[in-house]
């Protein structure tokens, strides 16, 4: 039988549920460029004590009425803020509906709160961050400065910072042509972030 430690995301994370989150910006500024994709995945621990993921969540999201848009940055996407059938949401709804479903799996997994996962985290956390001041939204679930950071634990694993890199030393299929979109981003990540508590858990590293 699995310890409890194994099947409490809480007890493994000291009280912190991993959510990781990818984003598509209009370009490095997060004060003036904007998020206009928002991806999340929700993990947790299977019945073998591996974490895994649990489902996913994305938005399409309209840039702010005085965001920058680097055309730079729009053709390194692809994305055409413009399109009308890209059905994208303003900002404050957006980050409104994935911070509900953060705050839920939090609070069911018993959690005080959430902690963002990401490659180059700090990039992804400092939109955020920027983006709820913006919207002047009171309660962000995530904390506000601290999160794990795949490139940093790839390095570490495999000896890779690169996404693609590090998916392809961890046996992770991926497909460069799909890069760039924050969902597909986000689940790589999420994929990668599982291979490493997983392979450090069967070389003994967790319990403690």
């Amino acid at each position: 039988m699995m310890s409890e430690n194994l099947e409490n995301i809480a007890s493994r994370f000291r009280n912190f549920l991993p959510v990781v989150i990818d984003l598509e910006t209009t370009g490095f500024d997060a004060k003036t460029n904007a998020i206009i994709q928002i991806a999340i995945i929700i993990l947790g621990f299977d019945s073998k004590g591996n974490l895994s993921i649990k489902f996913s969540e994305t938005r399409d999201v309209a840039p702010f009425a005085e965001a920058i848009i680097d055309k730079s940055a729009i053709e390194f996407t692809g994305i055409n803020v413009y399109d009308p059938d890209r059905k994208a949401l303003l900002e404050s709804s957006a980050l409104k509906e994935v911070f509900q479903t953060i705050k839920f799996e939090t609070k069911k997994t018993g959690c005080k709160r959430a902690i963002l996962v990401g490659h180059n985290a700090h990039f992804d956390l400092t939109f955020i961050n920027a983006a709820v001041e913006r919207c002047k939204i009171k309660k962000n679930p995530l904390h506000p400065f601290s999160c794990f950071d795949t490139a940093t634990l790839a390095g570490l694993a495999y000896g890779q910072t690169v996404l693609a890199k590090a998916c392809e030393a961890a046996n992770i299929n991926f497909e460069s042509e799909r890069a760039h979109d924050a969902l597909y981003d986000a689940k790589k990540t999420a994929e990668l972030f599982c291979s490493i508590v997983n392979r450090w858990k069967d070389l003994g590293g967790w319990p403690l």
